[in-house]
């Protein structure tokens, strides 16, 4: 049974008599569990939908769509699954106090891996929820191996679950195909172990569809847990070594690169990163593998595009570990559109640590950066700062916040060149 919490006006489901408070209980004879199940059944161009009422009344509901085309109902979402694992890397245990409850759930649920790309372990998983992958072809998932070596597996993540090569066998013979990944950690699951664990998932293709390296985040948040620290200068190089040499016969036998570096890996090694084609589709974008590679293309296709611009001086803010590249563009930009373009790096102190990444900078962060600063009448602010969908930074400061102690004027913008340059030309409209 799934709750309707929102009917969209003019919508089927508002032509269908449906109001807040009904709740869907099956879809073609197919029962509604949960979000998954409806966004799995509801796309059909014939419809049966049994409803259970406010009043309790039971309807039978036939209608004939468009496939893709929305019913318009908001229905509840479901509580994620907890996550019962005690990663020695895990970054919610890395968290300072003070920040908002959300931030600190640990989730695991494989259903949120399909819709939303979410890793997860499947350490938690039962045969209930194998069948259910199976029945419903979940695929793809995105899946936190870290090693294939059961014991090695066993202390990275601090619980005990299915043998992971096992699950992995069962899913891929049942046709579900999965991205993986591996957080890296310095002389734990490197070398040797990470080689052997790359040739045990890619003895699963296709169904391992891609394999992302990512080396693994700190704060300064880590008093009490394990003694972690990032790959050296050396150590991120062997690793691009290694990874290099596998993309070379991977892509000789079976067409596709298969695993991907994280942009981190490069910057840390100081090696110059492949071009664009080498990710191929980017698979692992969202795991910020080639975020750098596709910057430069979007960078040289907005400065083939900009024109001279009458706008008033700006500014617009980056994390530590981005402010090489960034700068580079921000440069040709001004000297290609004629604007005032301030670029300003802004340390995270919020985290400490190694954590120097845009994304995580907090509003607290950027106002003690930016005091005292060049700002000109207008601050952008990438989106990627930004819950998503709303104007607040991780610390629940908002763009308000920010405008009222730094006393200019802010703006959101998309976080790519192309975002830079719109609001540029927006500015001078």
């Amino acid at each position: 049974m799934l709750k309707i919490l929102e009917v969209e006006a003019g919508s089927i489901a508002e032509e269908l008599g449906l109001v807040p408070g009904d709740a869907l209980l099956s879809i073609n004879g197919q029962p509604v569990r949960d979000l998954l199940d409806y966004q799995l059944h509801a796309g059909s161009e014939e419809l049966l939908l049994e409803v259970r009422k406010l009043d309790g009344e039971l309807w039978d509901l036939e209608l004939e769509k468009d496939g893709p085309e929305d019913l318009g109902l908001h229905l509840e979402h479901p509580e994620p699954t907890q996550c019962g694992n005690n990663c020695i890397f895990c970054f919610v245990h890395q968290l300072p106090r003070g920040m908002r409850s959300t931030l600190y759930v640990k989730d695991e649920d494989y259903r949120f891996s399909y819709l939303y790309g979410s890793y997860v372990t499947l350490t938690n998983i039962g045969e209930d929820e194998v069948a259910r992958i199976i029945a419903q072809r979940l695929s793809p998932l995105y899946v936190s191996v870290h090693s294939t070596d059961e014991q090695l597996r066993h202390r990275l993540i601090g619980r005990q679950g299915p043998p992971i090569l096992d699950l992995l066998r069962k899913l891929t013979a049942a046709g579900i195909a999965f991205h993986a990944q591996v957080v890296l950690c310095p002389g734990i699951n490197d070398g040797d172990d990470l080689a052997r664990t790359v040739e045990d998932l890619y003895a699963l293709s296709p169904g391992t569809l891609s394999l992302a390296v990512v080396p693994v985040g700190l704060t300064g948040y880590r008093q009490r847990l394990p003694q972690l620290r990032p790959p050296t200068r050396e150590e991120a190089r062997h690793t691009l070594g290694l990874l290099h040499r596998f993309q070379e016969r991977f892509l000789a036998s079976g067409g596709s690169r298969f695993i991907y570096g994280a942009d981190e890996l490069y910057l840390k090694a100081g090696v110059e990163f492949p071009p664009l084609e080498a990710y191929e589709d980017l698979p692992q974008i969202e795991n910020g593998i080639g975020m750098i590679p596709l910057f430069r293309q979007d960078a040289a296709e907005v400065l083939a595009e900009a024109v001279p611009l009458a706008i008033p001086p700006i500014a617009t803010i980056t994390g530590e570990s981005f402010h090489a590249e960034l700068e580079r563009f921000i440069g040709d930009l001004s000297r290609k559109t004629g604007a005032a373009l301030h670029l300003h790096a802004v340390p995270n102190r919020f985290f400490g640590g190694h954590v120097s990444v845009t994304g995580l900078l907090t509003g607290r962060d950027v106002i003690d950066g930016l005091r005292g600063r060049q700002l000109g009448e207008v601050l952008l602010i990438p989106d990627v700062m930004l819950k998503e969908g709303e104007d607040i930074f991780l610390d629940d400061l908002t763009l308000a916040d920010l405008e009222r102690e730094l006393g200019v004027r802010v703006l959101k913008i998309d976080g790519t060149p192309w975002g830079l340059l719109e609001a540029m030309e927006q500015l001078e409209s």
